[in-house]
């Protein structure tokens, strides 16, 4: 079992961010931790096994201070163990020492910080509010702290990046104290600033294949088309516990929750879920088909892989042919894409 906390308090609104956050609510971050414990008491039920990981992100969960995910842990007491995940989510400008060393001392094993770039330029042209200073700096402070799981979010695709722009970003990654980079091509989704201007981002397959050659080249390995981990030990538990469609739990306005065919949906509006914690905006019965479908275009996205006998005898036989052409491998009945920049175009291939 897994567990997503949702913080939905931000800083600032980066312009390409889609995410249930809100910069002008934080009048009422101690009433909303109240409430996400409420929550957290009773999903804690559906489980008696310690979890495999708990991811707190938002939002930004580091605009919150530290002393006020006290009563959080205390609930996860009993939950956690020796093998347990526990990451949060960091912004550059909002990380101190003393934060970092009070959930350090609660659990937390893993820090992800959304730094999306070392360029000033870039930082401004994403709405982000810090600057390449504070995201060295962070990072840095993280591993004195003695957090030895860090991981780092960057974003290509977007009309000002250059190739001189991203190497120098890649070769500031590589003098890093960190084993896990998410890269990120920039989407443009409605509801954001960047919605009204597409033009913000750029399609470059040959330089999103650089960005992975360089990364490999520095000793990450490719695990997901976004991922890349130091080794088999610092690839994110949480991430792929929902690529191989495991139970997870939501807590927090606007988190997400699937345990077995439902998935259900916390209440958004952040003062209607501290009135009512335990009550879901919407519970959501998956069909088979969609349970399938899910696992299909996750699995070939990453090393989860697929079930062969998910598929259906004409299925097979597409897989057969992709076979042929080494676009696919099959290993311990579990179907395997080769290029995961091809994921999506092999998944409506077996549809």
């Amino acid at each position: 079992m897994l567990l997503y906390i949702h913080i939905p308090f931000c800083d600032s609104k980066c312009f390409y961010c889609s995410f249930n956050s809100y910069t002008t609510l934080f009048h009422l971050k101690t009433e909303y931790m109240k409430a996400l414990n409420i929550q957290l008491q009773e999903e804690l039920k559906k489980t008696k096994e310690p979890l495999k990981s708990i991811f707190i992100g938002g939002g930004t969960p580091s605009s919150i201070e530290a002393n006020l995910y006290d009563n959080i842990f205390v609930s996860l007491e009993n939950f956690i163990d020796k093998d347990t995940e526990v990451t949060i989510e960091a912004n550059p400008n909002s990380t101190t020492v003393e934060w970092l060393t009070h959930l350090k001392n609660l659990g937390v094993n893993r820090v992800s910080f959304g730094v999306q770039s070392f360029d000033d330029g870039k930082l401004k042209f994403l709405g982000r509010n810090h600057n390449k200073t504070m995201a060295l700096n962070s990072v840095n402070l993280a591993s004195q702290v003695g957090f030895t799981n860090i991981n780092l979010d960057i974003i290509y695709d977007t009309a000002i990046d250059t190739n001189k722009l991203i190497n120098n970003d890649l070769e500031i990654i590589k003098t890093l104290p960190i084993n896990h980079i998410s890269a990120y091509s920039l989407t443009i989704e409605e509801g954001t600033k960047f919605f009204k201007s597409p033009e913000v981002k750029i399609e470059n397959i040959d330089m999103a294949s650089y960005i992975f050659e360089k990364l490999q080249e520095f000793g990450f390995s490719q695990y997901e088309i976004s991922n890349f981990s130091k080794d088999e030990n610092s690839r994110s538990k949480h991430n792929f516990g929902y690529w191989e469609k495991e139970d997870y739990l939501g807590v927090g306005a606007g988190a997400v929750g699937c345990i077995g065919d439902k998935r259900y949906y916390p209440k958004k509006d952040v003062q209607a879920y501290i009135d009512t914690p335990n009550e879901y905006e919407e519970i959501e019965i998956l069909k088979d088909e969609d349970i399938k479908l899910e696992r299909v275009f996750l699995g070939l996205r990453s090393l989860a892989g697929v079930p062969y006998n998910l598929f259906t005898k004409m299925e097979k036989e597409k897989i057969a042919i992709l076979e042929k052409e080494d676009k696919i491998y099959i290993k311990n009945n579990l179907v395997f894409n080769k290029d995961f920049l091809l994921s999506d175009e092999i998944a409506l291939f077996l549809e």
